[in-house]
Formats: C-alpha cells, sequence, structure tokens
C-alpha cells in the first residue's frame, strides 16, 4: 500500500506516518494559538520535523464551531505558511480545508496533500486536486456539516457500518472525478458527528475501514472521547497518555497515519507497534545475536 505525492511514495505497508499538526488558528481546542503567528507556526512545523514527523498538516479555520472565517483570512493564514514552509523544507505538506480555492492556492504554493473534514461537502474539492497531478486527496466521514458538534447522533446498523459504507462511496466520488487511488486517504472521522461511544468503536473495528484498501488516516490527539473515556474534567492538556494508547491500538487494528499533536512520542509509539506487526524491522538488533 503506497500513498503517492508528487514524485515521493509513502510505503504504508511497510511503515507508519505520523502526521504533525500545525494550528493556524487563535481558538483551536488544545494549542489556544501556540502556533497562530506565522514565524511560530513555521518554526513549530520544522521542528516536528525534526522529530520524525512524515508529513506536516496545517489548518486555518478551527473544525468545530466558532467565530466566521472568511475565505481572505483562511487564505492569509494557510498560504503564506505554505510558502514559508516550503523555502525551507522539503517534508510533505498536507492543508487541512474544505474550501476547493484555499485548496487551489495552498497547492500551488506548494502543498501536497488535502485533508478535507468536511467529506466532500464541496465536491469541487476533489476537480482541484484531479486537476494537479501528484496531488493527494484525505476524504473523511464527517456525519454532518462542516464546524457543528454532534446532537445526539444514531446509525443504523451500527456506526462503523455506515462510516465504512460512505468512506467507499467518497473514494469512489473522487475517483470519477480524477483523483487516483493512489492519492487517497480515508479517514473515519473520530468525533465529527460522533458520541464518546461510537468513537471507541470505530477504533476498535478500524480493521474493517482498512479492509477498503485504502490507506486509514486517524485524528485521535487529545480528542474529547479520550477525555470523556478518562473522565469528565481531563482537559485536553491531560489526555497524552490516552491518545498513545488509542494511537497504538489505531495501528494495530490497521491506522496507517496518525494525525497528533505530540509528534516524538507517537513517532516511538507508531515505530514500536509497526516492529510488533512485523511492518518494519527495529533500528538495531543486537541482544543475544553478538
Amino acid at each position: 500500500m503506497q500513498l503517492v505525492l508528487r514524485d515521493r511514495a509513502l510505503a504504508l505497508d511497510r511503515h507508519v506516518a505520523v502526521m504533525a499538526i500545525v494550528n493556524r488558528t487563535p481558538d483551536s481546542f488544545y494549542d489556544r494559538g501556540a502556533t497562530f503567528a506565522l514565524d511560530t507556526a513555521v518554526e513549530h512545523a520544522l521542528a516536528q520535523v525534526d522529530a520524525g514527523a512524515d508529513l506536516i498538516d496545517v489548518g486555518g479555520v478551527k473544525a468545530g464551531p466558532g467565530d466566521a472565517v472568511t475565505p481572505a483570512c483562511e487564505r492569509e493564514r494557510i498560504v503564506p505558511f505554505v510558502e514559508a514552509f516550503r523555502a525551507r523544507s522539503t517534508a510533505l505538506l498536507s492543508v487541512d480545508t474544505y474550501r476547493p480555492e484555499i485548496a487551489a492556492a495552498a497547492l500551488d504554493a506548494g502543498a501536497d496533500l488535502v485533508n478535507d473534514v468536511s467529506g466532500l461537502a464541496d465536491p469541487e474539492l476533489a476537480d482541484v486536486v484531479a486537476e494537479r497531478p501528484g496531488t493527494g486527496l484525505v476524504v473523511m466521514h464527517a456525519g454532518g456539516p462542516p464546524r457543528t458538534r454532534p446532537f445526539r447522533p444514531s446509525y443504523h446498523p451500527d456506526v462503523t457500518t455506515v462510516v465504512r459504507d460512505e468512506l467507499e462511496q467518497l473514494a469512489a466520488q473522487a475517483q470519477e472525478r480524477g483523483v487516483p487511488a493512489s492519492g487517497l486517504v480515508v479517514d473515519p472521522g473520530h468525533d465529527f458527528g460522533k458520541n464518546t461511544y461510537h468513537s471507541l468503536e470505530l477504533t476498535r473495528r478500524l480493521a474493517e475501514i482498512a479492509a477498503l484498501g485504502f490507506p486509514v488516516l486517524v485524528a485521535l490527539s487529545r480528542k474529547d472521547f479520550l477525555g470523556e473515556t478518562l473522565g469528565v474534567d481531563v482537559a485536553p492538556a491531560d489526555r497524552l497518555e490516552a491518545s498513545l494508547a488509542a494511537a497504538a491500538l489505531a495501528v494495530a487494528h490497521g491506522a496507517r497515519i496518525l494525525r497528533v499533536h505530540d509528534t516524538a512520542a507517537t513517532v516511538r509509539v507508531a515505530r514500536t507497534v509497526a516492529a510488533i506487526l512485523g511492518l518494519q524491522p527495529p533500528a538495531v538488533a543486537v541482544r543475544g545475536l553478538t
């Protein structure tokens, strides 16, 4: 299984990729604007590459409810970052947006992948990727309109079956519009249009999503379902261990891209689980052999 972007291929049958988050938003749920300033965001991204990130994912609009962000504002947050980062690094770069015009500008500025958390709410987003050979697209099960909170969501016969079927349809829709299968990634959308029980079930049944044949991205890092699993007062800052545990289990069940806040720790988790699964050898193996 490979994800082909520009002139590079991530061999995800032998490697678990870590995607590091960069929030160019002042109201993100976790870092609260800590990487909002352009220079700070670029330096943070470069530090994540040094820590082992395979991809950087930059977003200019908070995924959940919040203040309205105009396309012009989102563009100003995203495109200068892409240009500045690309001037200093060749690392793979993803852009978290559901607006075709922002995706087009970012890809033209040097980004490689569009991470769409809307479930192709605007199908023209797939056209933007298809028109730029070598770029890729993440399709996510959104469970509702962008930037909304779930209210008593229900899935029949069950959440995993519905998410798997809808992701299969989204992938087919993207391919019909010209996105190659080698450039597609699927994301079950933990916490998007889902309650905590749904997100827990998706994690333990992730192999059913992986069976679709596309690389599976999971964005579990410090999310609400992990906080609720631990206790009602467990804030995002206190969800590291839960995030790492969920990441390890997700990899064991077929996830091959982990979108995270805590790069260095997650890289170690991913490498350990990948070695246990036999996806890649240990970095050194001398115990009992010399």
